[in-house]
């Protein structure tokens, strides 16, 4: 999934993201910083610009107290090549990474972070001591795009990011990474097209790809580096904004400027709409496009994030400052469940 920033600045928002266990939303803004729960709706957090200024990125560690954060919009107190460590404990900047260019991605796990510029993705161990492992060349990578499998005790601690060629995506192995060194980066040949989304599942056996077509997305068994399944957004090209795995990789979801969720099935893809024809794929064997499961939509002139939350539903948070929760089933009935203005929750000291 990638960090959702905007274009229209919705009530002063500038981006929305996740946490690794989807239980959790940061949301930059022009005048600072909130984090909320998402199952109750609660704001858990918020940092007036007195604290931070406006915030472009930030990178939550689970529900611990550290927050990396990087600097942007119209009222920044520090500088966009930055990358600061908050503790919501001590409630003080603890760590700070200055770059040769501006930071476009922060990925934290409980033992390293991940650091993405136009043309390089810098690997750390975290988070003491906070020392640089090694540093991956890129193609120019203007979205920041890049991933990580966030469950530490995982045997695959994988790293993607868009490969040297056009539509290929890197697979770096983190369990084996030492100063100095790393495993030799994987490619797989994903698209034609340049990269607009990836995702990884929480166990890094699986990544989902799409390129900037839109219509299509791929998901790839990360060890033997083979499609598994071919899932079709719709026919008209859109800008895909987020795709999430759900924590037991049993179905994937995405958004785009089309104003719809679409829901898929992975373990059970039979579960799936299916086309009436099959196309012959550019990997060169016959594939099969499969369709959502289910879909809900969003207002279309807005930009959304989503993931799953509990019981088979899918959470989709918007720039315009609303949150949706939708529950679907195995016939593809879709209702929503939940609507809220996000902004407007008040805050809970329970966190």
């Amino acid at each position: 999934m990638k960090i959702l920033q905007n274009m229209a600045n919705w009530r002063g928002i500038i981006s929305l993201r996740f946490n690794q266990d989807q239980g959790c939303f940061t949301c930059c803004m022009e005048n600072g910083l909130r984090i909320y729960n998402v199952e109750p709706l609660v704001e858990k957090a918020h940092y007036d610009a007195e604290i931070m200024g406006s915030v472009v990125h930030c990178e939550m560690l689970y529900r611990t107290n550290l927050i990396a954060i990087v600097a942007g919009g119209s009222r920044p107190k520090f500088a966009d090549n930055t990358v600061l460590l908050y503790d919501a404990i001590s409630k003080k900047f603890v760590m700070e990474l200055t770059f040769t260019s501006p930071v476009l991605a922060v990925r934290l796990r409980r033992d390293k972070m991940v650091v993405a510029l136009c043309n390089q993705i810098h690997v750390f161990s975290f988070p003491t001591p906070t020392q640089k492992l090694f540093t991956l060349e890129t193609r120019q990578n203007l979205q920041g795009l890049c991933e990580v499998s966030p469950i530490t005790s995982c045997e695959k601690q994988l790293l993607v990011f868009p490969g040297h060629k056009t539509g290929s995506v890197q697979l770096v192995d983190l369990s084996s990474t030492e100063a100095g060194m790393s495993s030799a980066p994987v490619t797989i040949n994903a698209h034609q097209g340049e990269l607009a989304c990836l995702a990884v599942n929480q166990q890094g056996t699986m990544v989902a790809t799409a390129s900037s077509k839109g219509t299509l997305i791929r998901v790839w068994d990360t060890s033997k580096r083979i499609l598994m399944i071919e899932l079709r957004r719709g026919s008209d090209a859109a800008t895909l904004y987020c795709i999430n795995f759900s924590r037991d990789s049993e179905f994937l979801c995405c958004s785009s400027d089309k104003g719809t969720v679409h829901i898929f099935a992975l373990k059970d893809p039979h579960l799936n709409r299916r086309s009436t024809f099959s196309k012959m794929g550019f990997l060169g064997n016959y594939v099969e496009s499969q369709w959502a499961l289910a879909n809900f939509t969003v207002p279309p002139e807005c930009a959304c994030i989503c993931a799953f939350g509990s019981r088979n539903s899918v959470i989709a948070i918007c720039l315009d400052g609303t949150f949706h929760k939708y529950v679907f089933n195995a016939d593809g009935n879709c209702n929503r469940e939940a609507f809220d203005v996000f902004l407007d929750v008040c805050d809970d000291d329970d966190y």
